[in-house]
């Protein structure tokens, strides 16, 4: 039994066993489910865990409550890591309410095929159970439509969805202050740009909509109750859904034979110096793009280089291009750079990509290579990293 404040209990589950969050984004260090139970007049839960998991969730929750009944089920968000266990819920408590808004019933209905028992809420709604007063605020697209925030008012406590998670398993501790946050800062960063990455004006909307509220605890679905770092964590979140960044330069590049990977070293050295420090480099066919996607939201700049293939771009880059324009990133520089056997094609297809999707501010002059690097190609990768980071410095 473990109580974050005046009776709110976590009843979440941790998963090390999967590989993938939604079949896309490693999970090294695995990921939690979270649910939150209120023990007062009325026993109210907040939203449940993965299907799989449900036996040692029942488990935590009659922890907690014995035989007791709960009352009310509040789904802030429909994803089935977090409304899995709706239909199973419903079996052992068969007279429980669901809370939610209109479009969470829907989505009830489609997943799990349940229905009845429905409390709908609009934005602003509030609902008694005793000592405890939940409000309800809903935040659409971050990042589902129906997404919406629990506010319990009795003691500042946000039962907030999927914002604010980060990836990783708890172990042992739950809020932040009983554990060493420090593995899970750039998770939150990938966690963000991976699975929030493109919604960042609903995350400003919503963070307009709590702002000036006292909150003494932060419960997200995934990663550490925070409560110490709540501060921090509201922070991070309002720069990265504004798109600001530190400066630096994240260089990735796909290569078959070792010339590209040389004109990205080239590129690198120079960037750095020039004066540039935080420069990353990424082999597209070997590091895994959430870890590329999660750099590019910190960096400001983006340097990419592939060679021609099959007289397209590079299967790798052309994925990771994809991704990258899928996120919608705003307020970065990019230069590029390509080579070829014996038909160019590359770098006009890396220019395609900015010009239709990524819109992202070009700096310094494209390199094309021919075979392999020449003193004319050394000196242009030289002088695209030089471009790059006078453009970068020139903002300090």
């Amino acid at each position: 039994m473990i109580e974050i404040t005046n009776k709110i209990y976590y009843v979440g589950v941790n998963d090390r066993n999967k590989n993938l969050f939604e079949g896309l984004w490693p999970l090294p260090n695995g990921v939690s489910y979270n649910s939150y139970l209120i023990d007062d007049e009325k026993v109210c839960l907040i939203d449940t865990v993965e299907v799989d998991f449900f036996v040692p969730f029942l488990k935590n929750i009659q922890e907690v409550i014995g035989d007791r009944p709960i009352d009310y089920l509040v789904i802030n968000h429909m994803e089935p890591d977090h409304s899995g266990s709706i239909a199973l819920i419903k079996k052992y408590y068969p007279e429980i309410q669901i809370v939610g808004n209109k479009k969470t019933f829907g989505m009830m209905s489609g997943f799990y095929g349940v229905q009845g028992n429905e409390v709908e809420v609009k934005n602003g709604d509030t609902l008694a159970l005793g000592s405890h007063t939940l409000n309800f605020v809903l935040t659409p697209m971050v990042h589902w439509p129906e997404t919406m925030v629990t506010l319990d008012t009795s003691c500042n406590v946000l039962f907030s969805g999927d914002a604010f998670g980060c990836f990783g398993a708890l172990n042992g501790g739950i809020i932040d202050s009983e554990i060493n946050c420090d593995t899970f800062w750039l998770e939150m960063v990938r966690y963000y740009s991976n699975i929030v990455g493109k919604y960042g004006t609903p995350v400003q909307n919503a963070l307009k909509k709590l702002a000036g509220v006292k909150l003494d605890y932060v419960c997200a679905t995934h990663g550490p109750v925070w409560h110490e770092y709540i501060n921090k964590v509201l922070d991070m979140y309002d720069r990265m859904s504004r798109y600001e960044t530190e400066e630096g330069i994240v260089i990735c590049y796909g290569t078959m034979y070792g010339n590209t990977e040389r004109a990205a070293e080239v590129i690198a050295r120079a960037a750095s110096q020039a004066g540039i420090k935080n420069i990353v480099m990424y082999n597209v066919s070997k590091t895994h793009h959430s870890y590329i996607i999660r750099d590019v939201f910190r960096y400001k700049a983006l340097i990419v280089g592939a060679p021609t293939y099959n007289t397209g771009l590079y299967h790798e880059m052309d994925v990771l291009l994809s991704e990258l324009a899928g996120k919608d990133i705003k307020n970065h520089y990019m230069g590029w750079f390509g080579s070829f056997g014996w038909a160019s094609k590359a770098v006009a297809e890396i220019q395609k990509w900015n010009d239709e999707r990524l819109h992202f501010e070009a700096v310094g002059e494209p390199v094309e290579i021919k075979q392999s690097l020449t003193d004319d190609t050394f000196a242009q990768c030289e002088a695209l990293g030089r471009a790059m980071a006078e453009k970068l410095i020139a903002e300090r």
